[in-house]
C-alpha cells in the first residue's frame, strides 16, 4: 500500500502540513479546468498545493500544458491510465508518464458488471496489472490501482479486494488509497494500511 497520500477532495483553505506534501487530483477540477486551465491552475497553486495527479493535455499541446504545469511551480507526480490503455496503449502511458516526469500510474476503474464484481473480472484485473506493472516498473514507473469500493464485496472469508491484494505482485503493481472509497462501502482505512503495511 503507497504511504503517499494523494488528496482526492478539493481543498478551499491554506492548509499547514509538516508531515507531507499536500497534493490535488485534478479530476477534482474536471468542470472547471476545461473552461480556464491557466486560472484554475493559478488556483490551486494559491491553495498552497505543490503536487498533482493528472494526465492528459486538455486539449493543448503536451508541451505548452507542461510549461503551464512548471510554471506554476507543480510536481505532476502521477499520471492516470484507463484499463483499456494499460492493455492496448501501454507504450503511450509511459510516453506520458515520461514526459510529465511522474513517477506513478494511476488505473481508477476496472470495467465490470454494473451490480456485480465477479472473480473472473479480478483475475482479468490481476492479469492487466501484473503485466503492464512489470513493464512499468522497467520504465522506472510504479503502477497503482485506485479502488472504488466495489472490490469490498465479500468473497473466499474476505473481500475482492483481500484476493486482488494476494495475487498482484506488489512488485509490479499495488494500490492507491481514497479513503471515502474505502469507508464507503464499510471497512476502516486505517486497519487496511495496517493490515497491508509490508505490501
Amino acid at each position: 500500500m503507497h504511504k503517499r497520500l494523494l488528496l482526492i477532495a478539493c481543498i478551499f483553505s491554506q492548509v499547514l502540513v509538516n508531515a507531507q506534501e499536500i497534493g490535488v487530483q485534478l479530476y477534482s477540477f474536471r468542470n472547471q479546468i476545461p473552461k480556464d486551465i491557466p486560472g484554475t491552475l493559478q488556483k490551486i497553486r494559491a491553495m498552497g498545493i505543490k503536487e498533482l495527479e493528472g494526465g492528459g493535455s486538455y486539449g493543448l499541446p503536451l508541451a505548452d500544458y507542461k510549461k503551464m504545469i512548471d510554471d506554476n511551480g507543480f510536481k505532476m507526480v502521477c499520471v492516470g491510465a484507463s484499463f483499456d490503455k494499460l492493455q492496448k496503449e501501454l507504450s503511450s502511458v509511459i510516453a506520458e508518464a515520461k514526459a510529465f516526469g511522474a513517477k506513478y500510474v494511476m488505473c481508477a476503474w476496472v470495467p465490470h458488471k454494473e451490480d456485480d464484481f465477479t472473480v473472473e473480472e479480478a483475475d482479468k484485473a490481476i492479469e492487466v496489472f501484473n503485466t503492464a506493472g512489470k513493464v512499468l516498473k522497467e520504465n522506472g514507473i510504479s503502477l497503482c490501482y485506485h479502488a472504488h469500493g466495489y472490490e469490498f464485496r465479500p468473497f473466499e472469508g474476505g473481500t475482492m479486494f483481500d484476493y486482488m491484494a494476494k495475487k498482484m505482485n506488489p512488485k509490479w503493481a499495488n494500490f492507491e488509497m481514497d479513503v471515502f472509497w474505502v469507508k464507503h462501502p464499510g471497512q476502516n482505512p486505517v486497519a487496511l494500511l495496517e493490515k497491508y503495511a509490508k505490501n
